[in-house]
């Protein structure tokens, strides 16, 4: 009786990795590629949240990069990252 006790507590830790794997992947994984997707990127890119430093450098490549599914819009009538210039005039 003790050795069933002992042999479902050895056990244990594996059962947990298998449920704590996939949740991990569902929580971090696929929200992240759905942004990626939706972004214009490749979904793959979200794989980089299970990488140290890589993770920081998607935040960063989404916040900061020019989004492929944004390009062919325009805002205002003019090109994205376009700069407006405010005339005051002609020159002298």
């Amino acid at each position: 009786m003790a050795t069933d006790l002992h042999m479902g507590m050895a056990r244990l830790p594996i059962i947990i990795l298998l449920v704590s794997i996939p949740a991990t992947l569902l929580l971090t994984v696929l929200p992240f590629w759905l942004i990626c997707k939706k972004a214009g990127f490749h979904g793959a890119l979200s794989l980089l949240m299970l990488v140290p430093i890589g993770n920081i450098v998607l935040l960063f490549v989404l916040a900061f990069a020019d989004w492929p599914a944004l390009r062919g819009q325009t805002e205002g009538g003019s090109e994205p990252g376009a700069r407006h210039y405010v005339s005051s005039g002609p020159r002298p």
